[in-house]
Order: structure tokens, then C-alpha cells, then sequence
């Protein structure tokens, strides 16, 4: 079995990470750069940054700021928001990104995801799913979790990785900033339906979230922000109190 994943996320918004509950009420948290460094040095398997807005208001990622991230840290970062083209996809490879999260476009355009896998690799192709429950099931939504799409949750994880996705992370807007669990159905349902790493997002509160979703689900990370963002537990902590458990981490 493969070791599971601790990863820190950073919301970014008008260059500042933010945090808030199901996609709004945001608050201003602190330095990009500065938080991913702190973890990158508390021991995070991997930091994901996501600038937010960059698809509500039709722009490209802030190059520049992921640039300085990705200077100070020395694990992999992840890079989403605002990727449009293979050509975006390119850039933040080019300043510092190791895996590329596309969302809205990659729904626009399921052309990216296969295209982006077919130039770099699909070890570099994150599809993220903002997924909302609904009477038949889980409903993708994008532009930030403003837009709802109509389309199958299930459905499109199953696509994306058939068209090239090396890994999914899923965020359950139900769950987002509630800081009730992860969504325990959902994840589960998505890792069912796919055979590639899924990256568990949304809702977690505090150490024992983290430990359920991995015992409940073969979910293959967990992306946390708050309990990191407000100093409730390091990574060190949450690694040491998994591995009492008995789950494997890095």
C-alpha cells in the first residue's frame, strides 16, 4: 500500500491566502510563499496551491507568485486556477510547479486534459472536481464553485482519467470550510470510480478527520488548510498521530 499523502492547500486571492466556508465569507490568512515554506519545512508531503478567482474572472494563474512559492519549499507543489490552455499548463511548469490542477476549462474542454497528458506526462495532469451533492447524486460545479454544470461527479472522474488525468483532487463544497469531516460518501464513491489517486478536500476540522477519511476510504491524500492555517496541529503532528493509528505516511 501506498503511503498517504498530508497536503497543506493554499486558497490564494488578489495575491493573499484566504479561507472560508463552502467557497465564500473569505478571510484573509497570510503570505503565499511565506505559509508554504512553513510547511515545507514542518515536513507536508506535498502543497497545493490554487489561485482561486482566476476563473471567475477570466484570467491566468499569478505566475509570479507561484514562482516565489516554489522557491521556498522543497516538496512537489501542485498549481491550479485559471489554466485554459496547454499553454498555461506549460508556464506553471515553466515557474515552478511539479503537477498542474485544471478545473473549469478541463470541464469547457476535455481536449486540455488529454492534450496536457499527451506534452507533459499525465504524472503532471491534476483534474479537480468541485462537487456538490444533489437528489441524483453529486454534481460537478466550476468557476470556483459558482457554476453549476449539470454533469455526473462520478461520471466526469471517470473521464478525466480516461482521457489522461494522473491524479484527482476532489473537493466537496458541501463540506468546504465547515469544518464537520470530509465527506465521507463522496470521496468514497469518487475512488470507486477511478483508479487514480484521489485527493480527499473539505471539511476537515481537526487530526481524527483526516485519520476517517483514510480508514474509510482508499482516498490516497488529504489536502487540509484551517487546522494548518491556525496553528491547530503542525504536519509533524498529524503525521504522529496517523501512524499511532496504524495508516502509513510518509
Amino acid at each position: 500500500m501506498l503511503a498517504k499523502r498530508i497536503i497543506p492547500c493554499l486558497d490564494v486571492k488578489n495575491g493573499k491566502v484566504v479561507k472560508g466556508t463552502s467557497f465564500v465569507n473569505l478571510r484573509d490568512i497570510g503570505h503565499p510563499p511565506s505559509l508554504a515554506e512553513r510547511y515545507s519545512l514542518e515536513g507536508a508531503d506535498e502543497i497545493t496551491f490554487l489561485d482561486i478567482a482566476a476563473s471567475q474572472e477570466s484570467r491566468g494563474t499569478t505566475l509570479g507568485l507561484v514562482k516565489e512559492t516554489a522557491e521556498r519549499v522543497f516538496v512537489p507543489l501542485t498549481v491550479g486556477g485559471g489554466i485554459r490552455t496547454v499553454d498555461d499548463v506549460h508556464d506553471a511548469l515553466l515557474a515552478g510547479a511539479d503537477k498542474v490542477s485544471m478545473n473549469s476549462a478541463a470541464v469547457k474542454n476535455p481536449d486540455l486534459i488529454s492534450e496536457s497528458a499527451e506534452r507533459f506526462g499525465r504524472q503532471c495532469v491534476v483534474v479537480a472536481i468541485d462537487a456538490k451533492r444533489t437528489s441524483n447524486g453529486w454534481e460537478v460545479f466550476v468557476k470556483g464553485g459558482t457554476e453549476p454544470t449539470g454533469i455526473d461527479a462520478l461520471k466526469w472522474a471517470a473521464e478525466a482519467e480516461e482521457r489522461g488525468a494522473g491524479e484527482i483532487l476532489l473537493t466537496s463544497i458541501d463540506a468546504d470550510g465547515t469544518k464537520d469531516g470530509y465527506d465521507i460518501p463522496l470521496t468514497k464513491a469518487i475512488v470507486e470510480a477511478t483508479s487514480v489517486p484521489v485527493v480527499a478536500s473539505g471539511g476537515c476540522g481537526n487530526v481524527e478527520h483526516i485519520f476517517e477519511v483514510f480508514d474509510k476510504t482508499d482516498c490516497s491524500a488529504a489536502l487540509a488548510a484551517s487546522i494548518f492555517h491556525y496553528n491547530e496541529y503542525t504536519v509533524a503532528q498529524v503525521h504522529d498521530y496517523l501512524r499511532e493509528r496504524g495508516i502509513e505516511v510518509r
